[in-house]
């Protein structure tokens, strides 16, 4: 599919995720099957952009193909200014977040608030598409909560301001993160719009990606938390919409070098102080579920040394070929529950 000018090799994509997905873990996926990825959310009150973590976030140096930045705001005349200024730093798509559940962002009319105001949407979007000549999309959730869903009007609406691409997550504000995502809402949309939807939400196995891309007929299926320490579920998805065949768990020699690589990237982006202790989540996902793994993440999460830290990974590894030459673990288990709400 494409999105704009830029071909994407596949429809598995990285959702963007706050304090996860970094110009390291991006690149990192992407090497590993992820067809799309776009940045954390980055703040378009320019008093902002200037800071440490602003830069971070917009960072793509080096990195993959197509490059896109994810703003967040509620003021549109200041997020066609922050479109502008990200496009002029490389970005070559916007997307524009109005699907964050957290209660700081909401508390700020900004995410997923801005699905109570209808009129605003639709010029945010207008505002923000007319300012830049790059693709701008759209990442949603199905309403405010399950009395307010208005995933239909926001479709329409963005439809008709220029929207390239909608990612539509399964669940409303209200929802969080709790309880399964629904799917209708998904298919509602995909069968009102002419432009691509991206199907969001409890996507966590091969399986599951083939179900919800059969059931909502979404052009792309995005991957959230189930990549955290599993990057390589992109390719596993990947080759399961291709062939219907599973690839094998990971060599543990190959996470291994994913592990040291990824470690060194990261340390390399934040610098050893902050490395080392933004790097400690990354590990936590990458060994749980392991054997051993619980009690080496409590004294790894005791190390602020990059080279200590670095080492006990890799030792860590070591005593998994004790378990066999693959990683010893299995997918989430996950209902699949079409009918549900």
């Amino acid at each position: 599919m494409n999105i704009g000018p830029y071909f994407l090799r596949n429809n598995v994509f990285v959702a963007p995720m706050a304090g996860v997905t970094d110009r390291p873990f991006r690149q990192l996926c992407k090497e590993l099957g992820a067809g799309y990825a776009v940045s954390e959310m980055a703040a378009s009150n320019p008093r902002l952009w200037q800071t440490e973590k602003t830069s971070r976030r917009i960072n793509h140096d080096g990195e993959m193909e197509p490059r896109a930045v994810q703003i967040a705001g509620a003021d549109p005349q200041m997020l066609a200014e922050c479109a502008k200024y990200n496009v002029d730093h490389g970005a070559q798509i916007i997307d524009i977040n109005m699907g964050c559940p957290v209660k700081k962002v909401c508390n700020s009319w900004c995410g997923s608030a801005l699905l109570q105001d209808e009129q605003l949407v639709a010029k945010i979007l207008e505002t923000v598409v007319s300012a830049v000549d790059v693709p701008v999309t759209l990442k949603f959730r199905t309403g405010w909560d399950r009395l307010n869903k208005n995933a239909l009007n926001i479709a329409r609406l963005a439809e008709a301001s220029g929207i390239a691409m909608l990612t539509l997550h399964g669940r409303t504000r209200a929802d969080g993160y709790s309880g399964d995502a629904e799917y209708q809402t998904i298919a509602a949309v995909k069968a009102a719009v002419s432009i691509p939807v991206v199907a969001n939400g409890d996507i966590a196995t091969p399986e599951k990606a083939r179900q919800v891309l059969a059931f909502t007929k979404a052009d792309a299926i995005m991957v959230g938390r189930a990549a955290q320490g599993r990057p390589w579920i992109f390719r596993e998805i990947e080759h399961y919409l291709r062939t219907g065949e599973y690839l094998p768990a990971p060599l543990v020699t190959e996470v291994q070098h994913l592990m040291d690589e990824h470690l060194r990237a990261h340390y390399g982006f934040y610098g050893d102080y902050l490395g080392v202790r933004t790097a400690r989540k990354h590990i936590g996902w990458y060994v749980r579920d392991l054997p051993g793994g619980e009690a080496f993440r409590q004294r790894m999460n005791l190390l602020e040394d990059c080279g200590q830290q670095l080492a006990a990974v890799n030792s860590f590894f070591e005593s998994q070929f004790a378990f066999g030459e693959r990683l010893q673990y299995g997918w989430p288990s996950r209902c699949w529950r079409p009918e549900s709400d």
